[in-house]
């Protein structure tokens, strides 16, 4: 007699397993829920008041983009984020190099390099900013450091990684024909990561542009000084002009970022 198999895609404990996760991601939503506390008046209220708050910020006010000098704050958030990006990468590359463990053999030098490249990660810009803000004083030299310390961890990170990935061929060639770190660092390392850096380089920018319009809202100069001050005022209209161009910023800077990356990586 032919015996029969029936195929099933997950054995019985794999999908105890599912269940298990399943039954998990329900509680914590039903938990998060709770804990939330949704007040449903206000839920069913949204639309309506999503509604007039759209109605107010119309039309735009784009006479007040002189009388609020609102183009000086998006050159300085420009600024910002240029300023800020180049000083986090010099900070990040000696960092990077640290924490590669084919360049920098020391478990210790190592873990300090992973340290800071998390500690930087792990406290979010407009935190940053507020310590800076703390420091330095509102303005855009608060929004510049915050932005540069919070970088370093992303582009040190990256970059350390794009450094344990190279061919080693050329490093051991180089070592073999006695040529000094510097050179190895160079003419070894260099080309073959320097495609993986200007990606970064400007990926990050292009991230920073976005976060110096936010970082002034909590006083670290730029664009969100101004949309700060349009919302205190429940000047709407110029609020709706703010967003505009912010809107507008963050477009043109994905664009360029995005020609840049084709003609030179």
């Amino acid at each position: 007699m032919t015996e029969h198999r029936h195929w099933e895609r997950f054995t019985r404990a794999q999908r105890l397993a599912r269940f298990a996760v399943y039954l998990g991601a329900a509680a914590l939503l039903v938990f998060s829920l709770k804990t939330v506390e949704v007040i449903p008046d206000f839920l069913l209220d949204a639309p309506k008041q999503v509604a007039d708050l759209l109605r107010r910020m119309w039309p735009v006010d784009f006479a007040a983009y002189h009388k609020q000098d609102i183009h000086t704050a998006l050159i300085e958030t420009l600024n910002t984020s240029t300023l800020g990006t180049i000083v986090s990468l010099f900070m990040a590359v000696p960092v990077g190099i640290m924490a590669a463990k084919n360049i920098v053999n020391a478990p210790v030098l190592n873990w300090i390099a992973k340290f800071i490249l998390v500690s930087s990660r792990t406290v979010n810009t407009l935190v940053w900013a507020i310590l800076f803000v703390a420091v330095f004083g509102p303005g855009a030299l608060a929004g510049t450091a915050a932005i540069a310390f919070r970088s370093i961890g992303f582009c040190g990170k990256l970059l350390g990684e794009a450094l344990e990935e190279i061919k080693p061929g050329p490093i051991e060639a180089l070592k073999a024909a006695g040529a000094p770190w510097t050179s190895i660092l160079i003419k070894g390392y260099w080309p073959q990561v320097a495609p993986a850096f200007w990606g970064i380089a400007l990926f990050r920018w292009d991230i920073n542009v976005r976060e110096s319009a936010v970082i002034g809202l909590v006083g670290a100069g730029g664009i969100g000084v101004s949309l700060e001050n349009a919302m205190n005022m429940f000047r709407w209209t110029q609020v709706s002009l703010v967003l505009l161009c912010i809107f507008a910023v963050v477009v043109l800077a994905e664009l360029f970022v995005t020609k840049i990356r084709e003609r030179m990586i």
